[in-house]
């Protein structure tokens, strides 16, 4: 890569071997920073999908009075018992009754019908988020294509005005470089 007398630099010819220039890009830094951001959100959007599944077997398994001392039951109430830390004793529990074989109580839980409500409106908020982030990166590549093309073009506007000066007078023409892109609005 070099870099021409206009503070560009080349990189790479287009197909009839003239030389390619890109203006300085000035979003790129906030571009890796939406990335990030939508990685970072894609990981909130992840979790709040696990816990939500964690809370809809553990309610679940509460509801029909599953037998604690099962590994898989086990397994889930202690994952239950993570996700429902901020949200133990909002409301009472119902208790339904006593089970079967098992002589363990029925119970419905509506704390955790509760935190399935607080943990979906998370999930909903992390997605609006990716969307919006989303659009704010196609936003900015489309207005970085589009000043690229318009640099070129200018480029090209002046290589053919120094041409056709050059031709119709003999004398040398030194015309100023051409004025750097506008900047697109950014984030």
């Amino acid at each position: 890569m070099t870099t021409n007398e206009y503070g560009t630099t080349q990189y790479g010819n287009d197909q009839y071997g003239n030389p390619r220039y890109a203006p300085p890009d000035e979003h790129q830094p906030m571009r890796y920073v939406a990335i990030g951001a939508r990685f970072v959100g894609y990981l909130v959007y992840f979790y709040v999908i696990v816990v939500e599944i964690f809370l809809f077997l553990g309610f679940l398994l509460l509801l029909f009075g599953a037998n604690t001392s099962a590994g898989f039951v086990e397994w889930v109430y202690r994952n239950l018992d993570r996700a429902m830390t901020p949200f133990r004793g909002i409301f009472t529990p119902i208790e339904l009754g006593m089970t079967g074989g098992n002589e363990v109580e029925s119970v419905f839980d509506t704390s955790i019908l509760f935190a399935m409500m607080i943990y979906a409106i998370v999930g909903l908020a992390a997605h609006a988020a990716i969307h919006w982030l989303t659009v704010r990166i196609r936003r900015l590549e489309r207005s970085r294509h589009e000043e690229q093309l318009r640099y070129e073009n200018q480029l090209l506007r002046d290589q053919l005005a120094r041409t056709a000066q050059a031709t119709a007078d003999p004398t040398p023409v030194n015309a100023p470089p051409p004025p750097a892109p506008p900047r697109p609005p950014g984030i």
